[in-house]
């Protein structure tokens, strides 16, 4: 037994029952060697007043004892309270006690005289069922702490959003949803099936991350000696998942030979596994989820026509962070608290600064790239205004300022510390001739910078980059050099301005 193991039997406890002092005696030394706690009792009622004390993993019950007899131990049945596993044991057994004693909720049944290796599988069978159940309890309050179905936010799309989960969720129909990458699909999977009330388990799958020729097996399962390799039989996740939803992230990403076969399963309700004679029926909800257009790769001949529209039933498109700005106090609060207890770093409040900056960034990768921007400020103690100003290089607002004000030189920064190479082209800025008289001017060293008033923060940045690119005569490395950002950085800036304009 590895020490990892031996480590999860100490913590196992059991009581055994039983009138002979010989048997008791026996059976405490022989599982002594396992656990760490076996406690005895040689009546029900003694047996009681233990069990009230201390919960026991195991009871090991003589059925025939003076006073109360094993089976009519009623409390320790109770379905209201943690039920232990039970094995009977007996040495004038017929078959109606046998009955009565499975009845009860008996695990197993022992006859005596039997010798301690019987006992002992008996035994290792119901505490290995033990540690399964203790071990799924418990990555359950682990997936419920870091999925949490709570949707955060209150901007409209965001209320959009939720109104039609809880208008689909009640539904048995399949729902695709989709959204780009980082916008919280499986959150809201999770939310459509916490709501559905299903008593099944949510179980997901990222197609993406399973080989093609592996997915089916995956998915439906196989019967001993079905392919090479294929020692055992295993359960696929549609039968894991049976009353309950099975979560399809990727969607796009399955091979088209797998699609046929899910196509197949939703309109049968049921599934063949590999190597399999016989289907097997099953109750399961689809949720699918993808970053792709689904309807082009229709159109394309990437994805199978008829398993989109089955799949296409209910639709719940997500919105991009950029399009929810307004959720970006919440979200950053929410993800802090949370990162700030898992980290075991002192949870911090951003100021309106900071707030600023966020909601100024597009955010491409959506609310993964906020919690990660959330982790990595906790871990280098750095504000996100900071942090951009320092690293990123991208223009940031650093105080506030509203419709109809003028904002001014310390208004605006850029990815460097000299503020007179930060504004040292904007006076060569073309101005239309109808804005000229609202500009809005600084004087730093000496100098006067002036800019349209009715320009966003957008077309002010785009005009002090291509004149910093232009003084080079189109030079981006010494650009992005003299900007203090990577050329990565300007390129990227440049085919973003050049899809606006496409």
């Amino acid at each position: 037994m590895s020490e990892s193991a031996a480590s999860s039997w100490s913590a196992v406890s059991v009581l055994v029952v039983d009138d002979e002092p010989g048997m008791r005696a026996i059976l405490k030394k022989a599982l002594s060697k396992k656990f760490a706690q076996v406690d005895t009792a040689g009546s029900i009622e003694e047996a009681e007043e233990l069990r009230k004390r201390c919960h026991f993993d195991l009871l090991i019950v003589d059925i025939n004892l003076p006073g109360r007899s094993g089976i009519e131990w009623h409390e320790a049945f109770d379905p209201s309270t943690r039920r232990s596993d039970v094995i009977f044991m007996t040495g004038y057994a017929d078959l109606d006690t046998a009955i009565q004693a499975l009845r009860a909720g008996a695990s197993d049944f022992i006859l005596k005289p039997f010798n301690l290796d019987q006992m002992m599988q008996s035994v290792n069978r119901c505490i290995e069922r033990r540690l399964v159940e203790r071990q799924n309890f418990a990555l359950q309050r682990d997936i419920d702490r870091t999925y949490p179905v709570d949707i955060i936010g209150d901007a409209q799309r965001t209320l959009m959003m939720k109104k039609m989960i809880a208008q689909v969720a009640p539904s048995q129909a399949a729902v695709l949803v989709e959204g780009e990458s980082g916008t919280g699909k499986e959150l809201v999977a999770r939310a459509l099936h916490q709501l559905s009330k299903r008593s099944g388990p949510f179980v997901p799958l990222n197609c993406g991350a399973i080989a093609p020729d592996l997915l089916e097996s995956e998915l439906f399962g196989h019967v001993s000696g079905a392919f090479t390799g294929a020692k055992k039989g295993r359960e696929g996740l549609f039968r894991v998942a049976n009353n309950g939803t099975l979560f399809l992230d990727e969607i796009g990403e399955m091979p088209l030979s797998m699609q046929s076969s899910l196509l197949r399963a939703l309109e049968q309700k049921a599934i063949r596994p590999v190597g399999a004679e016989r289907e097997v029926q099953v109750d399961v909800r689809i949720v699918a989820a993808t970053n792709r257009n689904l309807k082009q790769e229709v159109e394309e001949g990437r994805f199978r026509r008829d398993l989109y529209y089955r799949l296409n039933v209910l639709t719940i498109e997500l919105p991009a962070l950029r399009d929810r700005v307004e959720d970006i106090p919440a979200l950053s609060h929410h993800f802090t608290q949370q990162l700030a207890k898992d980290l075991g770093v002192k949870p911090v409040s951003w100021t309106h600064e900071d707030i600023q900056s966020m909601q100024a960034y597009d955010w491409p990768g959506n609310i993964r790239e906020l919690r990660n921007m959330m982790e990595r400020c906790l871990l280098l103690g750095k504000p996100p205004a900071e942090y951009w100003r320092e690293l990123a290089g991208d223009v940031v607002i650093t105080s506030a300022t509203t419709v109809g004000e003028q904002p001014v030189a310390s208004d605006i920064q850029v990815g460097t510390t000299n503020a007179e190479e930060t504004f040292s082209s904007l006076d060569s800025v073309a101005v239309p001739a109808g804005n000229q008289p609202s500009c809005s001017c600084a004087e730093i060293g000496g100098d006067s910078f002036c800019y349209p008033t009715d320009w966003t923060l957008k077309e002010v940045e785009k005009a002090h980059i291509m004149q910093v690119v232009d003084s080079h005569e189109g030079n981006k490395s010494a650009a992005a050099r003299q900007l203090g950002v990577a050329r990565k950085t300007l390129e990227r800036k440049y085919k973003d301005w050049a899809d606006e304009s496409a």
